[in-house]
């Protein structure tokens, strides 16, 4: 089964950009089923790469394989050893039991994310061809890691865009086993850094838990000692549990999730930490800003770690104006000396981009700033140096003069 792209269209294929777009489609066979695996030919027949198809999304094939090699069982069991040695060298789990093992194209496998937490994998498909091999991943996953039980996460808007529907459940296993630690409602406990995190496998965001921010929670934590400290849009507290277990003076965590506040309640009980100086504020965060301005209220540090305001770069003239408004205001509310945590995890941002968001912002709150760290997801999270797309978390430590 083959796709024939248009005449100079396979510059990207030669620099092992992993996707094709269907405008550079010439010629494709009619009888292509989704997920299907189909050889990348040049518009003069010569073989390019081999690739998953999907008919709908605009992306219309992601490769495999730039070799000429079967795409079959032993192949994906090749990928996934890879992954795992990857990790192993990089010794992610010296801090934690919990980590990304599969990060898509970055390991050589599009549209697949597998995230351990410790006796359990969260898997998530979120494309035509993962969907189309997902359960030959799970049982070499299995074979590979020794793990028996996986939960499937398939449940993320983007499967839309591949004709996909939602899914959610066990993939294999049970829920049940006392090896996974997870109780009847899919929650389990996590180690980070000495700390401990329970997580929501079932409705938790992404697969559970930010697993990419690990480092960066580290980070934080090294710098908490007296501070005063504001953690917006905090989720269930991985910032604010490690600054509270390294001294902050005060911390308040605002979210708009009542549920992801109520666990963050339960993870400093769990961590033994000093509730006394710890407050929780469910609210919108734009708007609490505001306000927290208007009532001349300050901090030392201040953690902006926002949802993905741009998943594409056709998003990005609005996603910067959101993006500028909360560092504008994270500003305004730091004390001189203070310093910004700020993130991006929205693809359509690229790390330049987000830098001159917020160094706009500062020029427009008035205020000096200096640069003095920039933070990306762990490594657990590879990037691939033909990937660019890969290194979607940026991070800036900023200090206000």
């Amino acid at each position: 089964m083959n796709i024939k792209l248009n005449a100079g269209r396979e510059k990207s294929l030669l620099r092992r950009h992993p996707w094709i777009f269907a405008s550079a489609i010439k010629q494709a066979d009619s009888d292509l089923a989704s997920g299907a695996t189909v050889d990348l030919l040049s518009s003069d027949g010569q073989f390019l790469a081999r690739a998953s198809y999907s008919p709908i999304s605009q992306i219309r094939a992601r490769v495999w394989t730039f070799n000429d090699e079967p795409v079959d069982k032993e192949f994906f069991r090749r990928r996934i050893k890879s992954a795992i040695e990857l990790r192993q060298m990089s010794k992610v789990d010296s801090h934690t039991n919990a980590y990304r093992l599969l990060h898509g194209e970055s390991d050589g496998m599009p549209g697949f994310v597998v995230d351990r937490y410790k006796d359990l994998l969260v898997l998530q498909s979120t494309t035509a061809g993962s969907d189309f091999w997902k359960e030959i991943v799970a049982d070499v996953l299995v074979e590979e890691t020794g793990i028996q039980n996986i939960y499937e996460r398939s449940d993320v808007d983007v499967r839309e865009l591949e004709g996909l529907k939602p899914i959610a459940g066990i993939l294999r296993g049970t829920i049940d086993d006392t090896s996974t630690g997870l109780s009847t409602s899919l929650r389990l406990t996590i180690d980070e850094y000495n700390l401990k995190f329970q997580v929501d496998i079932e409705h938790g965001h992404k697969t559970g838990f930010y697993l990419d921010q690990r480092h960066n929670r580290h980070r934080v934590g090294e710098f908490a000692e007296g501070r005063d400290v504001l953690n917006c849009f905090c989720y269930t507290g991985g910032f604010s549990i490690h600054a509270l277990a390294n001294g902050a003076k005060s911390v308040l965590s605002v979210d708009s999730s009542a549920d992801a506040l109520s666990l963050l309640e339960e993870n400093i009980t769990l961590n033994n930490l000093p509730a006394e100086r710890h407050t929780c504020l469910e609210g919108d965060v734009f708007q609490l800003l505001r306000k927290f301005r208007d009532a001349n209220r300050s901090f030392d540090m201040i953690i902006l770690d926002p949802p993905k305001f741009a998943p594409t770069a056709a998003h990005a003239e609005k996603a910067s104006r959101a993006y500028k408004d909360i560092n504008l205001l994270a500003f305004k509310l730091l004390r001189h000396g203070g310093m910004l945590f700020t993130y991006s995890c929205s693809g359509g941002i690229d790390a330049a981009l987000f830098q001159k968001i917020v160094a706009s912002a500062a020029l427009d709150a008035g205020v000096d700033a200096t640069i003095i760290e920039h933070l990306s997801q762990g490594s657990d999270h590879p990037v691939s140096l033909h990937f660019p797309e890969g290194a979607y978390l940026k991070g800036l430590v900023c200090m206000k003069g």
